[in-house]
């Protein structure tokens, strides 16, 4: 499943964060066939914009927030 730009999730671990999905990562191979999808968030750190460029998909679906 891909979650579209602007789905907000919260990360697990002891201090969770809410994040948002601003970019969509796709990996083919030679003969086009899709691979791997990741994705680019984002998250609010100390006042400042903190971009994390590989979120798997996974991390998204535990985190969905509804």
């Amino acid at each position: 499943m891909e979650y579209p730009i602007g789905t907000t999730f919260m990360t697990g671990g002891k201090f969770p964060r809410e994040c948002t999905v601003i970019d969509i990562f796709k990996t083919f191979n030679k003969e086009n066939e899709l691979v791997k999808t990741q994705y680019c968030a984002t998250h609010i750190f100390l006042g400042q914009i903190v971009t994390d460029y590989s979120v798997p998909e996974a991390t998204i679906a535990r985190g969905l927030i509804k």
